[in-house]
């Protein structure tokens, strides 16, 4: 599909469930530090079944390292997920939506990343998709500085509000609370 030099990116196979997986809880912890609530092994479970579901439909793709022969083997030093948005909702143009996108912290840098979302992005085309989406948290400003590169521009924004004891509920749009009199 795409190379990076020794870099190969491939269709999922069985054998990658499990290190895909492992990826995948990397993932989650790496992304807390930028705000994420998901739980990384807390996860797992359902991660490994999108994970074999994904590589039986052929929407996870991998990229491996060069092995010592030349050709592209071993574990995977990245992945990612794509599909086409089938979210019940009539739209205009056909889209795809790609998730998951991960490089191994030691090999970020090298054009793994481009090679996983272009190839991503061909898959998509080739289902049908006139536009891609994508998520990336608020807080990663090296993701969407990637993103940013490639293309990609803000369509939505999601907003997030604390509802955890100890923070404060109410309050007018500049902040003032009015709901206390006087």
């Amino acid at each position: 599909m795409a190379d990076s030099d020794s870099v190969r990116v491939t269709p999922a196979a069985a054998a990658d469930i499990d290190p895909v997986t492992d990826l995948w809880i990397a993932l989650a912890e790496s992304q807390r530090t930028h705000g994420s609530t998901l739980l990384a092994e807390g996860n797992r479970a359902a991660v490994r079944e999108w994970v074999a579901r994904s590589a039986v439909t052929g929407e996870l793709l991998v990229a491996r390292g060069g092995g010592e022969d030349g050709e592209a083997g071993g574990d995977p030093l990245g992945f990612v997920g794509f599909a086409l948005d089938h979210g019940g909702y009539e739209r205009d143009r056909t889209r795809g939506v790609v998730s998951n996108l991960f490089v191994v912290p030691e090999r970020r840098g090298e054009g793994i990343g481009g090679d996983l979302l272009d190839a991503a992005e061909r898959a998509l085309r080739e289902a049908g998709a006139e536009t891609v989406a994508l998520e990336a948290l608020a807080a990663n400003d090296r993701a969407r500085e990637f993103y940013a590169e490639r293309g990609y521009e803000p369509h939505r924004v999601e907003l997030t509000k604390s509802l955890t004891a100890g923070d404060e509920i109410g309050g007018d749009a500049e902040g003032n609370d009015d709901s206390e009199p006087d």
